[in-house]
């Protein structure tokens, strides 16, 4: 990759982290992705894939396999507290996990396509939106323009601040956690609060939930049976001290190391609500949100991105155990070979989701070329 395309990509990536966007909300974020695409020419360019998202696809017109690769492109609701020329320009809403760069990285793959395209077979390079909420990731796999394209490999990276600038980080199996969030309503009901005996308060469920809950977890990132079940959110009757309190709400958010763990849980779980209802005469509802499905990395992928490191001479980190947060790139991988690896962001970069958060533009050249690496090893 040459230096003039990579001075191009800079205030490129510095655009985009200028003008972040919500999951959902990402319209002038897929307007200049597309804007950028055009100028690539790529066999085919779709949009409106799952929302906003877009695929380019570079098609040889000759038998091979179809390799895609994923990055995601919306931001998050957090106050950026960096004062650079490229901080964000939206208030309260900022790119504090790095989309930006990962977009840039697919459009400066998609330049040197433009320069170098597939010999055989074809590589889709999807532009996801939604990626926070956990619900982009469905969408574009429902979509009936994404259905027919049957990858044979799908690829993507994070960037991951705290390990060493441009290290490849791989995991065998799980990369990162299964992940979903639960809302428990409970339904009592209302007294005076100097006759509570004549209502149901749900204080004693709420109490039980939260005290059972901490017994299922195990934080213990070295174990297979490793679970975190997190308390977000407690809410429970009103401000009135004359009335004794009849609803309550709680949210959780769980994490396991793999999607069977997590069905495992979660069945668990609405079993132990069951009998908090019957016994403290309660209704209760649940209902799940922002489920991320564990990234499973297939060994296969695995080796094609280990020989693309190497080839690019690249480190490498054989990591341990997988990474805590959820990504919602796991539901391509339930779903089709591939994986997620990680680049090293530097020691010194601040943590993913911090205000002063910012993506290192010195590895955009190196996750570009290792992309490119992968495509040439499958598609030469």
């Amino acid at each position: 990759m040459d230096e003039k395309l990579f001075q191009e990509l800079i205030p490129l990536r510095h655009k985009l982290h200028a003008n972040p966007e919500l999951s959902g909300k990402e319209t002038n974020t897929s307007k200049v992705i597309y804007t950028f695409l055009k100028t690539c020419t790529p066999t085919t360019l779709l949009t409106n894939i799952g929302g906003y998202g877009i695929l380019a696809i570079f098609d040889s017109k000759k038998k091979g396999e179809t390799i895609l690769f994923r990055a995601d492109m919306d931001a998050l609701p957090i106050t950026e507290t960096n004062t650079f020329k490229h901080q964000s320009l939206t208030k309260g809403i900022s790119h504090k996990c790095g989309h930006d760069g990962h977009t840039t990285t697919l459009l400066g793959f998609a330049k040197l396509l433009s320069k170098n395209p597939p010999k055989k077979g074809k590589i889709i390079l999807l532009f996801q939106p939604a990626e926070e909420t956990g619900e982009g990731a469905n969408r574009v796999i429902n979509d009936p323009k994404f259905k027919n394209l049957n990858p044979s490999y799908i690829f993507a990276f994070h960037n991951i601040p705290g390990e060493t600038l441009h290290q490849v980080i791989i995991k065998k199996d799980s990369f990162t956690a299964a992940v979903k969030s639960i809302i428990i309503k409970i339904y009592g009901k209302n007294a005076h609060a100097a006759e509570p005996e004549k209502g149901i308060n749900p204080a004693l469920s709420i109490s039980k939930i939260i005290q059972t809950f901490e017994t299922l977890s195990n934080n213990h990132p070295k174990s297979e049976n490793f679970s975190i079940i997190t308390p977000i959110h407690i809410t429970m009757g009103e401000i009135a001290y004359g009335t004794a309190a009849g609803y309550g709400e709680l949210r959780f958010t769980l994490r396991t190391w793999t999607q069977e763990k997590m069905n495992i849980l979660s069945s668990t779980i609405i079993t132990i609500l069951q009998k908090i209802s019957i016994k403290h005469n309660v209704k209760i509802e649940t209902e799940w949100t922002e489920e991320f499905k564990a990234t499973k990395n297939n060994n296969d992928a695995i080796n094609i991105i280990l020989l693309a490191a190497k080839h690019q001479k690249l480190e490498v980190q054989l990591k341990k155990e997988p990474f805590k947060f959820g990504e919602d790139f796991g539901l391509f991988t339930q779903q089709f070979k591939g994986a997620m690896f990680g680049i090293g962001a530097g020691k010194h970069c601040a943590p993913l989701h911090n205000p002063e958060y910012d993506f290192p533009d010195k590895i955009l050249p190196t996750t570009i070329q290792l992309f490119h690496q992968i495509s040439l090893q499958l598609l030469n």
